[in-house]
């Protein structure tokens, strides 16, 4: 399955007064793994939304194994685990160097831009059902 990796350095402002990351950050950095999926795959999360499909979060979690701390550089591989006809859930694993931080998953359905459900036959979603089934 296609990945996509987004390293960054844990910020002072993420943190807490003994330098870990804050637990809520990591669905921050969810966000950025998926936006950075999609422009590396060549549709920008906001050229979806102009094309009328919109992607609400309708599941989240995170396991937490090891602690981030400021100005650690990380990366973030961020995937397409499953495609369904009204969903799509994205994997994530956060490494500092070769030692697993976090995983977690998000689905979010399908939605038109005043929250109707797609069920299927989107052209965007057979866009993303190719890109995740590629290998590299």
């Amino acid at each position: 399955m296609r990945k996509s990796v987004f390293v960054f350095r844990v910020r002072y402002a993420e943190t807490d007064q003994m330098g870990i990351a804050h637990h809520g950050n990591y669905l921050t950095w969810f966000e950025m793994g998926r936006s950075t999926l999609c422009r590396e795959w060549g549709k920008p999360y906001a050229s979806w939304e102009d094309e009328g499909v919109f992607l609400p979060v309708v599941e989240a979690s995170c396991r937490y194994k090891s602690p981030a701390r400021y100005d650690e550089e990380l990366s973030l591989h961020t995937s397409v685990e499953q495609v369904k006809p009204h969903s799509v859930t994205f994997k994530y694993r956060l490494y500092r160097g070769d030692k697993l931080l976090a995983e977690g998953k998000t689905r979010h359905a399908f939605a038109t831009p005043d929250g109707k459900l797609i069920r299927g036959g989107h052209p965007l979603i057979r866009w993303l059902e190719e890109r995740s089934t590629e290998r590299p």
